[in-house]
């Protein structure tokens, strides 16, 4: 300031002032054009590179679900569908075990074929002749060729295809393409697969009698959603039609397609299909099936036969008449699932009617132009580094940067109901970016950065899980979160007897030796250790970073930890005299996880009934006489992401719970193959006693004790009722932890 005031000659002390303003504002303005050019282009990076495009996922997914309810379905599309209670009705009143007789699809046809439906699509795979013989297959395929509209399915896969290339026999409508040589590739399933990819068809005289065989087959994004479906996939150089098509080409469209590039739409017909740069096309969901009112097997058989008769069906035919139909399972254990933005367990049928629906309405979503993503990301770069920059005013700043990002977030859902995904994240990272870069340098002209970084970092301190912090500081706080996870409890068996044949030192060396490796193998798939106790191990999946696949991974781990421990039986034997069985129970539910403590000394742990099912899983294994135990639900969410091998164990209310669980006795792929006919066994005489029939499953379970451990606790547990048949409940009562 001297220095100033010596050269300032007669200037007063308010020009001068204003004159050191203005030298100012010249790097001030250079900052802010640096600091908006630096954000701008690392989000556009970040934009067009991918990086967002997990998160941004997320948000499309609420979009779609927000939406759904507000469009309305075609009303050309009915979706029949064969659930439990259809199961129970054609058993009493049919006297058909299931599988049903295919003669009973015989009689939808017929039934369809009445109505004057326009087509009627199985989605469902007839890849194994009927078990009721071969004129129960015959019944099926007259009626699908007198009904002359029928679709059946292909399935394309790694690992169930039985064929690598197309039959020449199977002579049925494809595609022929016109101007696709730029985006083939994405239609294209060998890009990307592990292995050979084969095909799983109907049998023949299924195959032949019907009008197209339709694709079945899905490709989900990355995060392993399905968004997006495709009119038709390659195989053996061959556009096979998907199912939504080819109930399409069996009421009669023809099967040629073009491709016109500059717009990116796929034309067939009067039909256009939007498509990215793989062909695939963004579906926009109507929501639940039952919002196309869906039908069930056994009103539609009621209705068949109620019109044999001569009498009123429940369904009469105009129901059906001029509908694009489709058939698949719905019963429990039945039905294929798949993740949507709709709902996790969304029925596979769902996708083909969708893409069937957008078809029909032509409504499809389109992708935002990569030149209009730049302008929104430039324009909230600008709005925001100008106000932080140029306002002088704290709530000014951050009410400006709000709302532009309330008006962005208006502005991509209106683009959603109006039929376009433009982009939430990366516009509003560049807003958050933006205002953190232009507040920092604002703090840091005025001497304030190093208060500022002490302030927000201070909090994050925990020497329990440095390295994640340290990676995403935001990650942990103290306090919990409701989060799903997969929990695991392990103990070994009898370490009492063990640790009272050893010395101190031995007993350290053996517990440190074995609580090494089993650790190794839990945080290398991603787990995390909570505590241990003694020779116990408790750990847990997906918290604090987030696993899609924590089930999974839980579930790889548990086997891997078993499969090392017996690999160390022999040293253990020799050094130590003993050999170690673990005993290992794994849930997969909600919990509280979190940092628990103090703010200055915390744990990082969990908390809550989930948790506490996984303990008594761990002890469960010692009724049963096995060493690894899951739920239904880990086994099923890892089973996702398998292929993983195992049996249901029992349906089980473990101590301090009335409500039964399922549980499964996960193993390795070659100890299963090895007992594959003892566990059909098994499974026969569990379901046996699960009726309560005991008199009936006894016999059964006795004759696999010297096979099978949990036989011998089954036989003990029917002799058990068959003198107490009023202590059962439908399911066992554990008594013990």
């Amino acid at each position: 300031m001297k220095k100033l005031l010596k050269g300032a000659g007669t200037q007063g002390p308010s020009n001068r002032i204003a004159k050191g303003g203005n030298a100012r504002k010249v790097p001030r303005g250079l900052a802010a054009a640096v600091s908006a050019a630096a954000v701008f282009l690392a989000v556009l990076a970040c934009h067009f590179f991918g990086i967002f495009d997990y998160i941004e996922g997320k948000t499309y997914d609420f979009r779609v679900s927000f939406f759904a309810s507000s469009h309305p379905p075609s009303e050309d599309i009915v979706v029949i569908l064969l659930d439990q209670n259809s199961i129970d009705w054609a058993s009493e009143a049919r006297g058909w075990p299931w599988p049903w007789p295919r003669r009973a699809h015989a009689e939808l046809l017929e039934y369809m074929g009445i109505a004057g439906a326009k087509s009627l699509a199985f989605d469902v795979i007839f890849s194994e002749p009927s078990i009721y013989g071969p004129r129960d297959d015959r019944a099926f395929a007259d009626a699908a060729r007198s009904f002359g509209r029928t679709v059946q399915t292909v399935f394309f896969s790694t690992q169930t295809g039985n064929t690598l290339t197309w039959p020449e026999d199977v002579d049925k409508p494809l595609f022929t393409l016109q101007g696709f040589e730029g985006i083939v590739p994405g239609f294209d399933l060998l890009r990307g697969a592990e292995g050979r990819i084969g095909a799983q068809f109907p049998i023949g005289e299924l195959g032949d009698s019907a009008e197209v065989i339709g694709n079945i087959t899905g490709t989900a994004d990355p995060d392993d959603i399905f968004r997006r479906g495709r009119i038709f996939t390659l195989f053996d150089n061959r556009a096979v039609p998907a199912l939504s098509a080819a109930s399409l080409l069996a009421a009669g469209m023809d099967g040629k397609l073009g491709y016109d590039a500059k717009k990116s739409l796929i034309r067939w017909g009067e039909y256009t299909i939007p498509v990215d740069k793989t062909g695939a096309a963004l579906l926009r969901f109507r929501g639940d099936l039952d919002r196309y009112i869906p039908y069930f097997a056994d009103e539609v058989l009621k209705s068949a036969e109620a019109y044999r008769r001569g009498e009123t069906p429940l369904l009469p035919p105009e129901e059906f008449s001029g509908k694009y139909v489709f058939f698949g399972y719905y019963a429990p254990g039945l039905f294929d699932i798949c993740t949507t933005p709709i709902s996790s367990v969304y029925p596979g049928v769902g996708m083909h009617i969708t893409m069937l629906d957008n078809l029909l309405m032509q409504d499809f979503i389109r992708s935002s132009s990569p030149g209009a993503d730049t302008l929104l990301i430039l324009a909230a770069v600008l709005i925001v580094t100008a106000l932080v920059f140029y306002s002088g005013r704290i709530p000014l700043s951050v009410g400006g940067a709000v709302l532009t990002l309330a008006l962005i977030t208006a502005g991509v859902f209106i683009a959603y109901d109006r039929g376009f995904w433009a982009p939430l994240i990366a516009p509003a990272a560049a807003v958050l970016f933006a205002f953190l870069t232009a507040t920092l340098y604002n703090y840091a002209t005025e001497g304030s950065q190093k208060r500022f970084i002490k302030s927000a970092f201070s909090q994050y301190l925990s020497p329990a899980v440095i390295e994640q912090l340290l990676a995403n500081p935001g990650l942990l706080s103290l306090g919990g979160e409701r989060r799903e996870i997969s929990i695991f409890f392990s103990d070994v068996q009898g370490f009492t007897t063990i640790s009272e044949r050893l010395d101190p030192s031995q007993l350290t060396e053996l517990l440190n030796d074995y609580l090494s490796f089993m650790t190794d193998t839990i945080l290398d798939s991603g787990g995390t250790i909570d505590k241990y106790e003694g020779d116990a191990i408790i750990a847990f999946w997906n918290a604090p970073l987030n696993f899609e696949d924590h089930a999974a991974r839980a579930l790889r781990a548990s086997m891997l930890c078993q499969q090392r421990l017996a690999e160390r039986q022999d040293f253990f034997d020799e050094r130590y005299g003993c050999r170690l069985l673990t005993r290992i129970g794994l849930n997969t539910g909600f919990a509280v996880v979190g940092n628990m403590g103090s703010s200055k000394r915390f744990d990082y742990t969990m908390l809550g009934d989930s948790v506490n099912l996984a303990a008594r899983l761990e002890g469960l294994n010692k009724q049963f006489g096995t060493y690894l135990m899951c739920t239904e639900t880990t086994f099923t969410q890892a089973a996702r992401r398998g292929p993983f091998f195992g049996r249901k164990l029992a349906q089980v209310a473990v101590v301090g719970k009335k409500e039964p669980v399922t549980v499964y006795e996960p193993m390795p792929e070659a100890i299963f193959r090895g007992k594959e006919y003892i566990l059909r066994r098994f499974d026969t005489a569990r379901d046996r006693f699960y009726q309560g029939e005991f008199k009936q499953a006894l016999p059964l379970f006795e004759a696999l004790i010297k096979e099978d451990k949990p036989a011998v606790f089954y036989a003990e547990q029917c002799r058990y009722y068959l003198e107490r048949p009023g202590e059962w409940k439908g399911f066992w009562q554990a008594a013990a932890k």
